[in-house]
């Protein structure tokens, strides 16, 4: 009887992990920033090999806690793709609090985000680079834990 509940939970523990599984996301990489503070010439670099032709959407992902201190956060995000050497540099600007007071990112002490840059049709074989950093005021900025790059099939 105890092996048939070990089977069982085995058969679902399985089934929730596959269940789980995004076959649509092809990278997804976060970079650690200084807790005490991201300074604004400390960029972070990101790139990735497009394993098929397609349209991809790519995100930014923002890993905050409690100590962050504003409202929103202006990315600078730098992008080169190869082999054609087309540059493209956007402005993203996050907004992390809603009208009502609340963050808008999931969880509790730490707080995750995920803000849609563009829809990129590249080619099997093309390169990305991205490079990111912050354009806020002040120049060194507490609270930021992770930055990332999600790239999904569109």
């Amino acid at each position: 009887m105890l092996k048939k509940s070990y089977t069982l939970l085995y058969i679902i523990v399985a089934m929730l992990f596959c269940l789980s599984c995004d076959n649509r996301t092809i990278y997804s990489h976060y970079e650690h920033t200084p807790l005490q503070g991201w300074e604004k010439n400390d960029a972070l670099d990101f790139g990735t090999v497009i394993p098929q032709d397609g349209y991809y959407l790519e995100k930014v992902g923002v890993r905050i806690n409690s100590d962050y201190p504003f409202m929103g956060l202006t990315l600078i995000v730098d992008q080169t793709f190869y082999p054609s050497m087309q540059t493209i540099c956007d402005t993203l600007d996050c907004s992390l609090v809603g009208k009502d007071g609340n963050r808008k990112g999931q969880g509790i002490s730490h707080f995750q985000y995920e803000f849609p840059l563009k829809t990129l049709g590249l080619n099997e074989g093309d390169s990305v680079s991205v490079r990111i950093h912050h354009t806020m005021k002040r120049e060194i900025l507490p609270g930021i834990s992770n930055i990332g790059v999600i790239l999904q099939r569109h």
